[in-house]
């Protein structure tokens, strides 16, 4: 079970991974900015699973039309949460993307394969592994908005599996507020079943270890079957489930 402290800690160091253009802080919330398409760096979110108070958000509404950006919510499915949602509702936002967070030790990640050859490490992305984002069954514009977000973070390294030369899976582990977290998870369309993206979580686990992080954290949409068994058998359980609310 995670603890208090470990929902903050977690969204301090989710935003930490993703590096939103702009970050404000108001009581009891953490406001990213981007212009990009990555969720996560672009929507509110509360850093307490306790009852927000009603009055803050008319001031996120505010603090995103300053800066000419749509206010953008990310609401954990908690029933202290439940009056809030209902005032988004009547505001015109609509819940969407169901998401979930999930946590593990990392030693029992860097388990999940044994005998493979590990992935490449590096900590900058190279051609190769940014290509994989806008390979073939990605969206071009979002795959290129998420390789400028997750580069931008200070600390990342970078995992590719190499095939012929060619980059076919790739990920990326960032570190920070006592956590490893993984993003970026993406195989080439064509080699999808080999087991690849199992090495990259693997190897990314490894590098955690040696940098002195027992635990890591991921996100993952609960309507993506592959991705959700994968990390099952890494070890990683569900820590909670979040919407996004937005006009």
């Amino acid at each position: 079970m995670v603890t208090s402290e470990d929902i903050e800690t977690i969204e301090r160091a989710t935003l930490a991974a993703v590096t939103p253009e702009a970050l404000e802080e108001i009581a009891g919330w953490l406001l990213p900015f981007d212009s990009g398409t990555v969720g996560r760096a672009r929507s509110a979110v509360p850093v307490a699973h306790s009852a927000p108070d009603p009055l803050s958000l008319r001031h996120i509404e505010e603090r995103y039309a300053a800066r000419a950006l749509p206010a953008v919510f990310r609401i954990p499915s908690a029933p202290d949460f439940d009056g809030f949602g209902e005032a988004l509702a009547r505001g015109g936002y609509a819940a969407s993307k169901p998401t979930q967070v999930h946590t593990a030790a990392t030693a029992v990640v860097q388990q999940v394969v044994s005998q493979a050859a590990p992935a490449d490490i590096a900590s900058q992305p190279d051609a190769g592994w940014a290509e994989v984002f806008l390979g073939e069954g990605f969206d071009p514009v979002d795959g290129a908005s998420r390789v400028r977000t997750l580069s931008r973070a200070a600390g990342t390294l970078f995992a590719s599996v190499r095939q012929d030369g060619r980059t076919v899976a790739a990920g990326a582990a960032a570190f920070g507020h006592g956590w490893a977290s993984v993003h970026g998870m993406r195989t080439a369309q064509a080699c999808r079943g080999q087991g690849l993206a199992a090495r990259v979580l693997a190897s990314l686990a490894a590098a955690a270890l040696a940098r002195g992080y027992p635990r890591m954290f991921l996100q993952v949409e609960a309507h993506n079957p592959p991705a959700q068994s994968l990390y099952r058998r890494a070890g990683f359980k569900p820590a909670w489930t979040y919407t996004y609310w937005q006009q």
